[in-house]
């Protein structure tokens, strides 16, 4: 059972070190209390990400992203009361307070209802050719590569099973019988594995208009060459909290200009600026999708995601991004293939 009280944080903890806590104790949530254990607000893992986007410094006092209105209970509720507040709301977590508003106990989901399982689909995306990381890709697809003690796709399998997903689709092309033999029917991790066969390469999201029906929920498309740390439950959670029917996980890139950079209005010299640090956020190859989005993709042609979203943009349809802060690499050159290996153990124990 979880210690509540290492929840706990000051109004005045920085938000660096509020997400610590939040990783540290697992429970997706941090509660913000003065001298006196009141509750002022709550920080979850969404909040923090979302003030990412903002550009708010880490550095800056939690106040800047707890959410000042949370959902609590009174102790004393009734368990029939909480669980249908869970359900109604959605909740992962509430703080029970006393009459003088101070938390006394926090109640979490995984303990009040049922152990925590998705019948989300997830789908790996394992038909690409690997030609920049030839020739280890002679022989065999780049998501069996070995990388620590392991191939890639098992992996990624192994991070989606420890959150719950028992429902996958490998979606294979180059050298798909290497990876069908391998992992068959999934039933050596205890999961279900069906696969998504390209006779020709269909690219990121066209490989979806092969499912043999539609899901019922949100689906996870992930690329088979990427190795992360990415909490997908809170991936799931803060796709349902944006109400967005498609959300794209995304990387910060940094690049240094190496000139002194003119900004000018017209003929006027305005500034300049010496070798500034520009940056963007760039596309991560994580994606969650709404089962309506898979009627924009086109039958058995090639079509990749960027397409996808620029479509749902176009068409005025809601979409989100997820910023990821936890471990992440994209293995796609030699460079990378050879990091991967080097930081696994570390990384993946």
């Amino acid at each position: 059972m979880r210690d509540w009280k290492q929840l706990l944080v000051s109004p005045f903890t920085s938000i660096i070190e509020t997400m610590k806590n939040i990783d540290q104790t697992a429970a997706q949530i941090a509660l913000v209390v003065d001298d006196d254990f009141r509750l002022l607000g709550t920080v979850t893992d969404g909040d923090i990400r979302r003030g990412i986007l903002k550009g708010i410094s880490l550095d800056q006092e939690v106040t800047k992203v707890m959410n000042h209105h949370p959902i609590s209970m009174r102790v004393g509720a009734s368990k029939q009361e909480i669980k249908k507040l869970f359900q109604q709301k959605k909740l992962r977590q509430l703080p029970l307070l006393n009459e003088r508003g101070e938390v006394v106990d926090v109640i979490f989901s995984d303990i009040l209802l049922d152990t925590v399982s998705f019948d989300n689909w997830v789908v790996l995306m394992a038909g690409g050719l690997g030609t920049r990381l030839r020739p280890l890709t002679e022989n065999i697809p780049k998501p069996m590569l070995t990388v620590g003690t392991k191939p890639i796709l098992q992996t990624i399998l192994e991070s989606f099973i420890e959150y719950g997903f028992h429902r996958y689709y490998f979606s294979v092309n180059y050298k798909r019988e290497i990876i069908k033999d391998y992992f068959g029917n999934g039933l050596k991790w205890g999961v279900n594995i069906q696969y998504l066969d390209e006779d020709e390469q269909l690219g990121t999201a066209g490989a979806l208009s092969l499912f043999p029906e539609k899901p019922s929920k949100p689906i996870i498309v992930m690329n088979g060459d990427i190795l992360t740390k990415v909490n997908f439950q809170r991936l799931l959670q803060y796709h349902e909290e944006t109400n967005s029917v498609a959300t794209m996980c995304v990387r910060e890139y940094q690049h240094q200009v190496p000139y002194g950079v003119v900004r000018t209005d017209g003929t006027k010299l305005c500034s300049i600026e010496e070798k500034p640090i520009e940056r963007y956020f760039v596309n991560a190859g994580i994606y969650v999708l709404n089962p309506e989005v898979l009627d924009y993709i086109p039958k058995n042609e090639f079509y990749d995601m960027p397409s996808l979203f620029n479509l749902l943009i176009k068409e005025k349809k809601k979409t989100s991004v997820f910023p990821i802060r936890e471990y992440w690499l994209d293995i796609g050159k030699m460079p990378d293939f050879e990091k991967a290996n080097l930081e696994f153990s570390e990384v993946f124990g």
